[in-house]
């Protein structure tokens, strides 16, 4: 049993100490959030993740796992502290290190024995010898330390089964030896493990989420073809996914990539590469491609409504995907501000994400289900794909709507099925909306 630091209780730090406390180590974890470590201690989560609070409940009564807002409660006697904060974009889209720096500070002047650092914040090229500089600037006195990469690969909505069946493990150092014992603590994930320089694996990140971002923004230029041309780019996708050098994932066209890692690390990327002098044409173009998105479904609500003036259009989904409450750079909260701005009235349903959809844009009215925002609505927008959406009475939400106006901007209808029952459909990339093909 190895003694486990996670500094951070967001995502990444809540799944990675729950997980490696899964495992058999001991886990503390620490946040400076008061609220939230006390929160954690009553058994409260502070984000939505399918299956977080059995995972966490479970550990706690195993005693392998606790809270702590000290550090030196959470660093006395630790093997490995991990930092697992918040990296958020800055003023340029460089990425704000400050909570990187205040952790690394911290652990400096409290560790009593020798020590890895790991961090797994998304952090610039370079940050890993810039927080070895900071603790050894920081120690009171020299205690021998290493500092290890591991960049997480954990998917919102599905980040427990990620952390227990990852596709790599990817480290960075430059202490072998430090690099070999965080390599143990993960054998029992059994997953390819890539062991590399720190400045390598800190870019692993950032070109695997900038890849994933490109696909995106890809697909949804198709989109926009086949919409022209009276092509389906559903069965676009599915027919280029069958090839083996292309694969399926990430290629569903929609309203593009949202949420707190792909917008704020294709920034942050691009940033870098601006900062070095280099251009980077494919990444800006990526970027506004995922921001076209949002003005287009505004321009097909328009298409089906004529002036929002005194409408009302529902909103079905706040959250960036299904299965998380994360409403970070959400699609369907851009999308309501410009509906708001040019006079619309605005009500919205989403399983998780309205308490804190409400605390950010008061102005939207909130539903008690999918069938109470329909009511007299002049259209319904699908902004998340939560699988209850797929499952809903469409007879009964027809006959709910002022108008039978369903903007689908996650594709999850199919036009010719929705065009039988009567709706005015209008889908992203679909050659058939409303049930017959566009001939540009």
């Amino acid at each position: 049993m190895k003694h486990i630091a996670v500094v951070g209780v967001g995502y990444v730090g809540l799944v990675s100490a729950a997980g490696f406390a899964d495992l058999g180590n001991r886990v503390i974890a620490l946040d400076i959030n008061e609220e939230r470590i006390k929160g954690l201690k009553k058994g409260i989560m502070p984000i939505y993740e399918p299956g977080l609070d059995e995972l966490v409940e479970r550990n706690v009564a195993s005693e392998r796992l606790s809270f702590t807002t000290s550090y030196p409660e959470a660093i006395k006697g630790a093997d490995f502290v991990f930092i697992a904060v918040g990296t958020p974009s800055g003023v340029d889209g460089e990425a704000d290190l400050k909570y990187v720096k205040s952790a690394a500070e911290s652990v400096a002047q409290v560790m009593d024995g020798p020590l890895i650092v790991v961090n797994k914040s998304t952090v610039p090229v370079g940050t890993g010898d810039w927080i070895a500089e900071i603790i050894r600037t920081s120690q009171p006195k020299p205690i021998p330390f290493a500092v290890v990469s591991c960049p997480e690969f954990l998917r919102e909505g599905s980040a427990i089964l990620d952390f227990m069946n990852p596709a790599r493990t990817v480290l960075g150092s430059q202490d072998y030896e430090a690099a070999d014992k965080v390599a143990q603590l993960h054998l029992p994930l059994r997953a390819p493990i890539m062991i590399t320089n720190l400045r390598t694996a800190e870019m692993v990140k950032y070109a695997s989420n900038a890849f994933l971002a490109t696909r995106i923004s890809f697909i949804n230029e198709i989109a926009n073809i086949c919409e022209e041309l009276g092509a389906d780019v559903k069965e676009v996708s599915t027919g280029m996914g069958y090839d083996a050098r292309i694969g399926p994932y990430f290629l569903d066209a929609g309203l593009g990539y949202g949420g707190s890692c792909f917008p704020k690390d294709v920034k942050a990327l691009a940033h870098m590469a601006h900062e070095k002098g280099r251009h980077p044409q494919l990444l800006q173009a990526v970027m506004d491609i995922n921001d076209d998105r949002r003005r287009l479904i505004v321009e097909k609500i328009r298409e089906g409504v004529g002036d929002f003036e005194g409408k009302v259009i529902g909103v079905l989904g706040l959250t960036f995907k299904p299965n998380t409450d994360d409403l970070r750079d959400a699609p369907a909260l851009d999308i309501a501000e410009r509906l708001l701005k040019d006079g619309a009235t605005v009500r919205a349903y989403d399983p998780v994400g309205m308490p804190g959809a409400a605390k950010l844009m008061p102005a939207i009215e909130m539903a008690e289900d999918a069938y109470a925002l329909a009511e007299g609505a002049d259209a319904l927008v699908i902004c998340t794909e939560w699988n209850e959406f797929k499952q809903l009475d469409l007879q009964r939400i027809k006959g709910l709507l002022r108008n039978p106006i369903l903007i689908d901007g996650r594709n999850i209808y199919e036009p010719l099925y929705m065009a039988e029952l009567g709706f005015t459909y209008l889908a992203m990339g679909r050659g058939y909306n409303d049930g017959n093909p566009t001939n540009g």
